[in-house]
């Protein structure tokens, strides 16, 4: 079959399974030309299929030598439809790993449920015995708790004032206004509940009780902070309280973890990118674009891939990690630049509907979204059919 994107709003409705190999090797390549990584070399990831977790596990494979297990809640292809991205990079990964002989274990399952985690444990222990990291990189909107039957929905709204503004619409390639109202505090606490650090609590109580941890092992969890231009939005937002608790968690963990085998725990305050995540949150898209358009013209553009290297690279992730006051290791440096940030708040009031494809990095926005759904990459022939019984057969 031939593959066409589809998009309602913000949501991708398929994915191109050539395109997610050919969006996964470019970050293969890389991490290759950029050199060897004195990493560790046993990683469980959870939240493995996309982004972060996915730009992590290739630099740690790929350019660290790595052998890692894989948690993400994928499809596979079904008569309802070609399956997820996420489905796709997991087997393909698996593959490519394999070739280069380094293990390469798929889990696929709600990482929220004891059961699963009970599973991990085992392939851990069957396969590496400990592992020497763990990263959190969970980003989801419902968590269900199995002992109680509670079930919990993050929202993206605000805790202060409603806040106005416009917002990217990638169906219709328009900037929509539109209004962030106030969570009641039943959301908040909800939204904390999903993105929060509960679940990487969790994982973490689990894997030192089944002594899956070695010696010194330590945990990352990938976060976000922002400009002031963003605060009311993100940082003092229901996303941002989720952050805050994440963050008190690692300092929990770091202290939990330290005295039991000799660990650290740190959140990574990564930029701002484009991710199936960040897509949804309102108005920060327009900030968004305009910060890729400033940050390329100066030469700092990074994507997930770029910020990854350079957690092992040089910002001491694995080993003796360089930290800032509040213990956090620092990926945003480059877009919290104050001569940078002082530019785009000058620029971001004048935006438009009618200018903003001229003042943003639209084009590069919108490409980064659809190269997350396998479309828009070069060396790919969209016009060829899809052997969707070859794509059936693959296993993550």
């Amino acid at each position: 079959m031939i593959i066409t994107p589809q998009l309602t709003g913000n949501i991708a409705r398929s994915c191109h399974p050539i395109g997610c190999r050919q969006a996964l090797q470019k970050q293969i390549d890389y991490v290759k030309s950029q050199g060897a990584l004195n990493a560790p070399k046993r990683v469980l990831i959870l939240g493995a299929s996309s982004g972060f977790g996915l730009a992590a596990r290739v630099a740690l494979t790929f350019a660290g030598g790595a052998d890692t297990l894989g948690v993400s809640f994928e499809r596979g292809p079904s008569q309802k439809g070609v399956g997820s991205a996420g489905w796709y990079n997991n087997c393909f990964f698996k593959q490519a790993a394999e070739k280069e002989g380094r293990k390469a274990i798929n889990v696929i399952g709600d990482a929220f449920q004891p059961t699963l985690q009970t599973q991990v444990v085992e392939q851990i222990k069957q396969a590496f015995g400990q592992v020497d990291m763990v990263i959190y990189s969970l980003a989801t909107g419902r968590r269900d708790i199995a002992a109680t039957g509670e079930s919990f929905r993050s929202v993206l709204k605000t805790t202060g004032e409603p806040v106005e503004g416009y917002t990217v619409n990638l169906e219709t390639a328009a900037l929509e206004w539109t209004k962030i109202p106030t969570a009641t505090s039943e959301e908040t606490t909800h939204t904390t509940k999903v993105m929060g650090g509960e679940g990487w609590q969790e994982w973490i109580d689990a894997l030192l009780e089944a002594d899956a941890l070695a010696p010194g092992a330590q945990t990352l969890a990938f976060s976000y902070l922002g400009p002031d231009l963003s605060a009311p939005v993100y940082r003092f937002g229901t996303i941002g309280v989720a952050k805050e608790h994440l963050h008190a968690t690692a300092n929990h963990l770091n202290e939990q973890l330290n005295t039991a085998i000799g660990g650290s725990a740190y959140p990574v305050v990564a930029k701002a990118l484009v991710t199936k995540a960040s897509v949804f949150i309102p108005v920060m898209s327009v900030y968004l674009a305009l910060l890729m358009k400033k940050m390329k013209a100066k030469g700092s553009h990074e994507g997930c891939i770029e910020q990854c290297y350079r957690l092992f690279a040089s910002k001491g992730a694995g080993a003796t990690a360089i930290l800032d006051e509040d213990r956090q290791l620092r990926l945003d440096d480059w877009e919290l630049d104050d001569a940078l940030q002082a530019e785009i708040a000058q620029i971001y009031p004048t935006i438009t509907p009618e200018n903003f494809k001229q003042l943003t990095d639209f084009n590069g926005y919108r490409h980064d979204f659809m190269a997350l759904n396998g479309f828009e990459l070069e060396g790919v022939d969209y016009q060829a059919e899809v052997d969707m019984e070859a794509m059936a057969a693959l296993k993550p």
